[in-house]
């Protein structure tokens, strides 16, 4: 299904991700905000995550997607070949 949308995704190099400021400023304001609280459900954890700022204004978006993916999917080199994919600018060879 075409939706017209553009959609970027960006990945960290091979060991380098749990090194990520971005990331670690938010992994432990998410889990301040979730200190003492009993994960119940999806949705409060979903709560729980939205809910969460730094004291610098970042916040974070989050949603919970119902759906249920097949695992083991595999696509043969030729499928992988025709989608319309762009190496990004920026360290393109990593992602």
């Amino acid at each position: 299904m075409e939706t017209g949308l553009a959609i970027t995704v960006l990945h960290c190099p091979p060991g380098t991700s749990k090194w990520n400021k971005i990331e670690h400023r938010l992994c432990s304001f998410i889990s301040m905000n979730w200190r003492g609280r009993p994960l119940t459900s999806i949705r409060t954890i979903i709560e729980l995550i939205g809910a969460t700022t730094t004291q610098t204004g970042l916040t974070v978006q989050a949603s919970y997607d119902p759906n249920w993916y097949p695992k083991g999917v595999k696509i043969t080199k030729t499928q992988m070949g025709a989608l319309p994919l762009h190496r990004h600018d920026w360290h393109g060879d990593w992602n």
